[in-house]
C-alpha cells in the first residue's frame, strides 16, 4: 500500500478500459458534484456484492504462514500447499521484497520481481531473485519511458508457461484490468495468488473477482489499515489483501465460511488504528 507510484499507472489503465474519474478526483482533494441518491445506492449495491464475493471459505487442508515483512509487505499463504511450486512472481517491489526472498529461500526456487518505477533490485542472501525493470499492464507498451507487458507475456518470456507458480500482486490499482485480460490458462498454473486489491465500488471489480473464483477459493482476507474508511461499508478499508487458492489444491469443509482474523495477521501501519471486519 505504501508503494504509491503504482497508483498512477492503475489510473492510466482504468482510463484505457473505462472512463471513471470520480475516485481520482476525490484522491486529489477535489470535491465531487452532488450525486442523486440512486447513484449512491448503486455504489452501495456494488460494494455489497463485492464484499459477499470476497467472503472467505474454510479450507481444511490449509496451514497459513506469513511470508514477507512483519507489517506492510507481509502476506499469508498456505505453507503446506507450496510443495509443487516451481517458480514465484512478485509484482510491486519499491526496492524491497522480503516476501519474494522468503519464498525463494524456503522453497529453493527462482522468484521474478517486477517494478518499472523503483528500479532498485532487492538483495536476498541465499535466495534467487531476478529483478525486471518492467510493470504489469494490459498490453506490451512503453508509457513515459516505462515498459509494460501482460502477465501472460512475462511468464512466457521467462520460460515458465508450463510451471506451477505462486504469485503476489500489489500494484496500486493496475491489478483489475490486468487480471480481466489474463486468460484462464495462466491462472490455472498458479497454485496460490496473493493480491492487494485497491477499490471497492466498480463493476469491473465484481467481474474480476467472479472470474478469479471460477478457478480459486478465497482463503483469507486482510484489510490494509493505511486505507481505513468507514464510508465504504461493508468494507472497512479501500485496500485489502486476498489469498486465492487454486481449486485443484484447496479442500472446502462444506460450511459457509466467514470473516475471521488470524494470529499471524498484523496491521500494515503499526502506528495507526486497525480496521478489520468483525469475526462472523
Amino acid at each position: 500500500m505504501k508503494r504509491r507510484h503504482w497508483l498512477w499507472i492503475g489510473g492510466v489503465l482504468i482510463v484505457v478500459v473505462v472512463a471513471g474519474v470520480s475516485t481520482g478526483l476525490v484522491s486529489k482533494g477535489l470535491r465531487e458534484k452532488p450525486r442523486p441518491r440512486a447513484a449512491r445506492t448503486y455504489e452501495e449495491q456494488v460494494r455489497q456484492s463485492l464484499f459477499e464475493l470476497l467472503r472467505p471459505v474454510k479450507l481444511t487442508n490449509c496451514t497459513l504462514a506469513r511470508f514477507g515483512e512483519r507489517n506492510d509487505g507481509g502476506y499469508l499463504v498456505c505453507a503446506n500447499l507450496l510443495e509443487s511450486v516451481q517458480v514465484g512472481y512478485s509484482y510491486g517491489i519499491a526496492g524491497y521484497d522480503q516476501w519474494g526472498c522468503d519464498l525463494s529461500r524456503k522453497l529453493a526456487i527462482r522468484v521474478h520481481e517486477y517494478d518499472c518505477f523503483d528500479l532498485r533490485a532487492p538483495s536476498c542472501a541465499n535466495g534467487d531473485l531476478r529483478f525486471h525493470a518492467e510493470c504489469v499492464g494490459i498490453e506490451s507498451s512503453v508509457i513515459d519511458g516505462r515498459p509494460f507487458d501482460t502477465l501472460a507475456s512475462q511468464i512466457r518470456r521467462n520460460g515458465d508457461e508450463g510451471k506451477r507458480s505462486v504469485a503476489k500482486v500489489d500494484v496500486e490499482g493496475a491489478e483489475w484490468n490486468s487480471f480481466l485480460l489474463t486468460p484462464d490458462s495462466v491462472f490455472e498454473r498458479i497454485d496460490q495468488l496473493v493480491v492487494e486489491f485497491h477499490g471497492v465500488q466498480d463493476d469491473r471489480f465484481v467481474s474480476t473477482v467472479q472470474m478469479l473464483k471460477r478457478l480459486f477459493y478465497v482463503a483469507h482476507v486482510h484489510f490494509n489499515n493505511y486505507s481505513c474508511d468507514p464510508r465504504l461499508a461493508p468494507f472497512p478499508a479501500a485496500a485489502y489483501e486476498v489469498l486465492f487458492v487454486n481449486k485443484r489444491l484447496g479442500v472446502v469443509d462444506g460450511s459457509q465460511g466467514g470473516w475471521s482474523r488470524h494470529a499471524l495477521d498484523a496491521p500494515n501501519n503499526s502506528e495507526a488504528p486497525d480496521c478489520q471486519v468483525p469475526a462472523q
